[in-house]
């Protein structure tokens, strides 16, 4: 696939919906609009034509699960297909209560919607017990990064995200995921979550860290 051009790519970025129930009308009239705006006769052909191709994909890929962050509720045998079906794929292992993994999920559900390539998903520990046990996770909150079913990166707690043990950014957890592969491009807003969010994250941790042995 080539390179997205850096302004297809923004305007793609500034246009992921995460809460959109219907995304396709949504950029229907995007491309419309910007076909018929007068103001962007720089924007060259080509970069049409890159735009309508990646709307058209992004359309098919939220037909397929892609671009939300989805929590497999019936059983660890549907994740383990999506995995090994899937190229790219992020699972969260977490249980209910634990405030860290609240935090995770607040960064996870952010990112879906901006890599359309990768499925984001989380399970329950209370629902995998045969892949808590496979996979040796101890630890809460527990992110795998899968490629091609095969693990290629694991984040326990929130080890290696920067500034603090108990707080980082979306943009911390994006770049980590580029660095292992399973994220296909970095986006150009993933930082919408402000370093300053940070506090409220310290504060919603007085009542005691969480990213422990959960059984």
């Amino acid at each position: 696939m080539p390179p997205l051009d850096p302004h297809v790519a923004q305007i793609l970025d500034s246009h992921a919906h995460p809460t959109q129930q219907d995304a396709s009308d949504d950029e229907d009239a995007l491309l419309s609009s910007l076909e018929n705006d007068p103001s962007l006769t720089s924007f060259r052909e080509q970069r049409l034509q890159q735009l309508h191709t990646e709307l058209s994909r992004a359309k098919n890929l939220r037909n397929q699960g892609y671009g939300t962050y989805t929590e497999i509720k019936d059983d660890e045998k549907t994740l383990m297909e999506i995995t090994t079906g899937t190229k790219f794929c992020v699972v969260h292992f977490f249980k209910d209560g634990f405030q860290k993994c609240a935090v995770m999920d607040r960064h996870l559900e952010k990112l879906a919607p901006l890599h359309l390539s990768t499925r984001f998903l989380r399970i329950s520990v209370t629902t995998a017990p045969f892949l808590v046990t496979k996979l040796q996770i101890k630890v809460l909150p527990c992110v795998i990064a899968f490629i091609d079913g095969i693990s290629v990166d694991r984040i326990i707690g929130f080890e290696g995200l920067g500034y603090t043990e108990d707080t980082f950014t979306t943009r911390d957890l994006e770049a980590r995921l580029l660095r292992v592969g399973v994220l296909v491009r970095a986006t150009t807003n993933a930082n919408n979550d402000d370093r300053k969010k940070k506090e409220n994250y310290g504060e919603e941790q007085e009542d005691g860290g969480d990213d422990d042995e959960w059984d």
